[in-house]
């Protein structure tokens, strides 16, 4: 995928909900946020020309104040789109934030040595993104040479897809992919297609397998309906039926590209209550499978 010439300026986008709320149900020990971004300041940290969306400051301070609010213990930071492959305000991020934070960077892995794996390692780099959704990222022609040296460096692949049916598309690539695959956006479904949709049945096989992981994300992404976006229900609980123990959650902190209400950080995570209204569900998702994919130690 290649950058198109941009002839307007990228749509700024609105900060998060500034007071994040304690979310209704006890929040388990070791609880993880595995998708949010950090953003600036812009003079130290510029983003790409041909960006999808302008962000406003979102630092490292801002996102910690929202786990703390909300009883997340830890996070997953990933790579925005508006920086490409300059990994340079997640890696600061990830130095200052210790042991709290693991991260996924967007750049082609075989570019890397081994003395950088390692240091990027040691700051809780743990994967590579594959952004489809926007025009920038990372090819997919490229896509087994970069699981090939993904295994070889220990790390797994986060893919986002540009829609559901990709992933039908795609889907014996991804089977055969020799690292942990993890989808994003519960693979791009839309609010009113149906669990039988072709392409989420095939979110569903390659569940199937054992080394595909999806992130339960983007409910106001996914949704047509709006808050509190009750048609991404279905998708969530046949997830959970199909693979419990690899499912992550994730918040999008500072939730850019945002089309519709701000919601509050809580609220997400009284939505996927909703979804999984069991506690151990809840902590299988929150704390244990986290654990395992991003390597934290036991809480």
């Amino acid at each position: 995928m290649t950058d198109a010439p941009r002839t307007t300026p990228a749509p700024a986008c609105a900060g998060p909900d500034p007071s994040p709320k304690r979310p209704q149900f006890q929040m388990p020990r070791g609880a993880c946020d595995c998708h949010a971004h950090v953003f600036g300041p812009a003079s130290a940290y510029p983003f790409a020309a041909g960006r999808a969306y302008t962000p406003p400051d979102a630092p490292l301070p801002a996102y910690l104040g929202m786990l703390d609010a909300v009883g997340l213990d830890r996070g997953v930071l990933v790579q925005p789109s508006v920086y490409r492959t300059d990994n340079a305000c997640l890696l600061a991020a990830l130095a200052a934030a210790g042991k709290r934070l693991r991260g996924v960077v967007e750049i082609d892995p075989r570019g890397l040595d081994d003395a950088t794996v390692d240091d990027w390692t040691r700051l809780g780099v743990r994967g590579v993104r594959m952004n489809m959704a926007v025009a920038g990222g990372l090819p997919l022609s490229e896509l087994e040479g970069i699981g090939d040296r993904l295994a070889e460096i220990g790390w797994h692949l986060d893919l986002i897809v540009d829609r559901v049916e990709r992933i039908e598309e795609i889907a014996a690539r991804l089977h055969d992919l020799p690292v942990p695959l993890v989808v994003e956006q519960m693979g791009r479904i839309k609010g009113g297609q149906a669990v039988d949709t072709p392409g989420f049945q095939a979110l569903l096989t390659l569940l199937d397998n054992g080394n595909t992981w999806v992130k339960l994300s983007h409910a106001y992404h996914i949704s047509v309906a709006g808050p509190p976006y009750a048609d991404t229900a279905p998708f969530a609980r046949a997830l959970a039926e199909s693979a419990l123990d690899r499912l992550v959650w994730g918040s999008d902190w500072p939730h850019p590209m945002l089309h519709g209400p701000m919601p509050n950080d809580g609220d997400l995570l009284d939505l996927l209550a909703s979804w999984l209204p069991e506690p151990a569900a809840r902590q299988a998702v929150l704390v244990d499978n986290p654990a395992r994919l991003y390597g934290f130690p036991a809480a």
